[in-house]
This record gives structure tokens, C-alpha cells and sequence, in this order.
């Protein structure tokens, strides 16, 4: 057996102190997350950032920086995830929008109200994201090279 790790987009996106999360079902129980999900093939990874947020929460966005990349083994699946984190703007919101299956939709909370969560976030990288953005992790987005 070949072990292989999984590559994973996730984006923090702020306006005004808050965050967009997104709620989403998780080993049945309602979890928060960043809009984050699998690179899928002949995508580059700002592609899929931009994709996955917007197919998780109907946000189109813009990119503006590279905030971290995490390698995060899950204990409850022993499954590695390397994950690129981008910082984003948000630029408009299409509520018509039909979300991927298991979402139950697009939250906004500020950082306190998500530390009042703790045992709702999908795992520790939901924070761990939040305070590197928040710590002025920015790394530009020409970081991510398609060789």
C-alpha cells in the first residue's frame, strides 16, 4: 500500500472582524469550518480555493495572500492532509446558490464567538488558520508555482 497524502484548499475570509465559516455536517454532528475542500485534477491550487468557497457558502472572493500551509494527521481517520490556507476578500454573494451536499450553510463569526465553539470546529486547524491571518501570516499568492 502506497501512502499518499490528501491535498486540501481552505480560505480565510474576513469583513469587519468577521469570518466566513461554513457549517457543515461532519460524522453526524454539525461542524464549522473554513470553506475548504480537495484539489481535484487539472486544477491548480487557486482554483480550487475559489471553487470551493464559492460551491460552500455561494461567495465569489478574491485571493490576496498565502497565509500557511499545515500538514494535519486526522486522529479519527489516520488520513494526512496537506492544507494551503489563502486569505480572501469577499466580493459578492450569490444566496441562489445551490451548496455542496452536507453543507448546511454559510456563517459569519467573529473570533470570540468561534472560541465559544470549540467543540464545533471540524478540528484545531479552524482556529489555527484564523490566528495565522490574524498574526499577519501573508505570503503572496506567487508562492504557489504551476511548474
Amino acid at each position: 500500500m502506497t501512502w499518499q497524502p490528501h491535498i486540501t484548499v481552505a480560505t480565510i475570509v474576513e469583513d469587519q472582524g468577521r469570518f466566513l465559516l461554513v457549517e457543515e455536517e461532519a460524522d453526524g454532528r454539525a461542524v464549522f469550518n473554513q470553506p475548504a475542500g480537495h484539489l481535484e485534477a487539472n486544477e491548480t491550487l487557486l482554483e480550487a480555493a475559489l471553487r470551493e468557497t464559492f460551491e460552500e457558502t455561494g461567495w465569489e472572493i478574491e485571493l490576496t495572500a498565502v497565509t500557511g500551509i499545515y500538514l494535519y494527521t486526522a486522529p479519527s481517520n489516520g488520513v494526512t492532509y496537506q492544507r494551503v490556507c489563502f486569505a480572501a476578500k469577499p466580493l459578492r454573494h450569490h444566496p441562489e446558490q445551490q451548496l455542496d451536499d452536507g453543507i448546511i450553510g454559510p456563517r459569519w463569526l467573529t473570533r470570540e464567538e468561534l472560541l465559544t465553539e470549540k467543540d464545533r470546529w471540524r478540528s484545531h486547524l479552524v482556529m489555527l488558520c484564523i490566528d495565522d491571518y490574524l498574526a499577519g501570516e501573508r505570503f503572496p499568492l506567487s508562492l504557489i508555482r504551476v511548474a
